[in-house]
């Protein structure tokens, strides 16, 4: 059974940083692309940044700048270095990984909680 597994919130002060770390276990099917989503209370979940075979990762706008996406293929683990943190960054973080033909692999994990204090 696939299992994406997230870690690494917690309760912080606005301009601190934390690390987010995404372990994709159970899979044999090739990792090409990983990715981090949060979803804020009573908002939709969003693309934060993403990381594929081959191209420039993406970061989006509100983060830019400030979040780093990484990953280690050969381990099957994406990680989320967010730094400078603001009080809306406070959200629930989801990781998702991707295989042929951006194939979603997998279903979401149960995130971690990210709150920043301001």
């Amino acid at each position: 059974q696939v299992q994406l597994v997230e870690s690494g919130g917690g309760f912080v002060q606005a301009g601190d940083s934390l690390t987010l770390t995404c372990v994709i276990s159970g899979t044999s099917t090739a990792i090409n692309g990983m990715a981090w989503y949060r979803q804020a209370p009573g908002q939709d979940r969003e693309l934060v940044a993403a990381l594929a075979k081959g191209t420039n990762p993406y970061c989006a706008d509100s983060v830019k700048g400030r979040f780093i996406i990484s990953g280690d293929h050969t381990e099957n683990k994406v990680f989320l270095q967010m730094n400078s943190l603001k009080f809306e960054d406070t959200a629930v973080y989801y990781c998702r990984a991707y295989g042929p033909q951006a194939s979603r692999i997998g279903s979401w994990g149960q995130g971690t909680q990210v709150i920043v204090s301001s």
